[in-house]
């Protein structure tokens, strides 16, 4: 048995894993715990390390602390530290859809051509972003009569994303915000 004597409600580590969770259950060759997750494991008593409670509570202000320092600057002797960008702060992609942007000339192309030149090209902007897991994008549509940003939604709900006006200081009523809702475990 390990050192410490293990009771229900003991919080504990698994010595050969990275799991962490409380005891709800000891039999003579189990005892049974419920992980972090909510899932209910059985472990050998040897494989068990008690936790005292204070230690795990300077872990939890240790884990809140490296988040916080996550998101300020520090200055460091009178110079700023520049932290890394995670990937859920990093700018947006732009997509900007006025015809302009997208081609040099409109010449002989009537509305059917530019609207479809400008649905491919959003089609084609969201399908890579997915691919390499941008998680953000900006899709510039414009105000006009409201046709393009009505057909741009229509084929990003066949995404997964969630959709919100983007910011209105920045881009008026122009903009589309795009959140991709991506699986992580697929990496």
């Amino acid at each position: 048995m390990s050192k410490n004597k293990l009771a229900i409600g003991d919080i504990v580590v698994v010595t050969d894993d990275t799991l962490k969770g409380t005891i709800i259950n000891i039999n003579e060759e189990t005892i049974t715990v419920e992980t972090e997750d909510g899932f209910k494991l059985n472990f050998h008593p040897n494989e068990l390390v008690k936790i005292p409670e204070e230690q795990s509570e300077i872990a939890k202000k240790v884990v809140v602390a490296q988040h916080l320092s996550q998101k300020t600057d520090y200055k460091k002797k009178g110079k700023a530290v520049k932290l890394k960008r995670t990937k859920e702060f990093a700018p947006a992609m732009e997509v900007d859809l006025h015809i302009q942007k997208l081609i040099k000339s409109t010449k002989g192309l009537d509305n059917y051509d530019i609207h479809s030149l400008q649905m491919d090209t959003a089609k084609h902007k969201i399908e890579f972003a997915i691919k390499n897991r941008i998680p953000r994008m900006i899709f510039i549509h414009g105000v006009g009569e409201g046709v393009l940003k009505e057909e741009l939604h229509f084929l990003l709900k066949r995404y997964p994303v969630k959709l919100s006006e983007a910011s209105y200081q920045k881009y008026g009523m122009g903009a589309t915000e795009v959140y991709l809702l991506q699986n992580i475990k697929d990496k």
